[in-house]
């Protein structure tokens, strides 16, 4: 087992995958959670159901950072909206040589550390408002993190894994550094598919540009990814956003490897799926509005890029939210 201590915050779907896995003989890992699941985990321990196969992971489990201490490495797997709330009671986590790996959906916090052209070094209001998170959670000691795999809460104290294992990760200045392979053979060990990528805000927008859209579209509309794709009007609503979301960032130095044809099969071979947002949405949760639709038109702004496509998607999914309570 690898001396590293290593503190997962937010053990849900993709947090408590990791801690079971690492928690097996990779090294010393405890969560930070709540409520019935943080009862479940520090009574019997974590589950995870994996095919055929459940394993249970005894782990230290607190809803209080103090009583955890300061950590060699924090994975910060919190929807993104909950973690500007958050951000303040992480603080005795974090030491001067913590590695800090959000495993998060949409634009992060730390995107623009040594990157970004003339917003390099900057902060987003729309993820980070005043620079809350960056003080407890500095972007010099990120290593960013995308996350290709899926799975979900079973229960208090139970994760059910889905498909997918592949886990990017790199250091925001797009060098290679040792805490970049640190976490990469941690993870490695525990057996994810992690790999190590020069381009990691690249990675980010690539994912972000199949999410940004099809996200709160299926919110409006209640359909799945199918369904939005099969409706001549919705897929061109899809599309414009798409040319919207690659301008931003053509403007920021970011080239896809694909077309909107290309990501639209990608989709088309997950077949009939929720989007997290819908989900979130159906089970009263949340919604992941910020991050993943009103940073990339924050930045489109900031860089004179007109979004209208999405500006008009964000104006109806925030009014969605509000009047589900779950926004704002």
């Amino acid at each position: 087992m690898s001396t590293a201590k290593i503190c997962i915050v937010g053990a849900g779907a993709v947090g408590g995958l990791l801690a079971v896995k690492m928690g097996q003989g990779v090294a010393s890992v405890s969560v930070l959670a709540r409520g019935d699941h943080l009862d479940r985990i520090a009574a019997d321990g974590l589950t995870l159901i994996d095919g055929e196969q459940r394993s249970v992971a005894r782990l230290a489990a607190s809803d209080d950072a103090g009583k955890l201490g300061r950590q060699d490495i924090v994975i910060v797997a919190l929807k993104a909206q909950g973690l500007v709330a958050a951000a303040p009671s992480l603080a005795p986590l974090v030491g001067p040589d913590t590695i800090i790996v959000p495993m998060m959906n949409g634009v992060p916090w730390w995107f623009f550390n040594g990157f970004g052209g003339r917003l390099s070094g900057g902060t987003l209001q729309t993820v980070d408002p005043g620079g809350v998170i960056s003080r407890v959670l500095p972007p010099a000691q990120v290593v960013g993190a995308v996350v290709h795999l899926s799975s979900a809460v079973a229960g208090p104290g139970i994760i059910r894994r889905g498909r997918g294992n592949l886990l990017l990760l790199g250091d925001p200045s797009g060098t290679e550094t040792p805490r970049l392979r640190r976490v990469e053979d941690l993870l490695a060990g525990a057996g994810f598919e992690a790999r190590a990528t020069g381009e990691i805000q690249r990675e980010v927008w690539l994912k972000l540009w199949g999410n940004m859209n099809m996200n709160p579209i299926s919110a409006l509309t209640h359909s799945t990814a199918d369904v939005i794709m099969d409706d001549a009007l919705t897929a061109e609503l899809v599309r414009r956003m798409m040319e919207e979301a690659a301008e931003v960032g053509q403007a920021m130095g970011i080239t896809m490897n694909m077309t909107i044809d290309q990501r639209f099969a990608v989709t088309r071979e997950l077949g009939a799926f929720k989007t997290s947002m819908l989900q979130d949405l159906e089970a009263c949760r949340g919604l992941e509005i910020d991050a993943i639709l009103a940073a990339p038109i924050e930045i489109g702004d900031r860089l004179g890029i007109a979004m209208p496509y999405s500006k008009a998607v964000l104006g109806l999914v925030r009014q969605r939210a509000r009047n589900a309570g779950l926004y704002g």
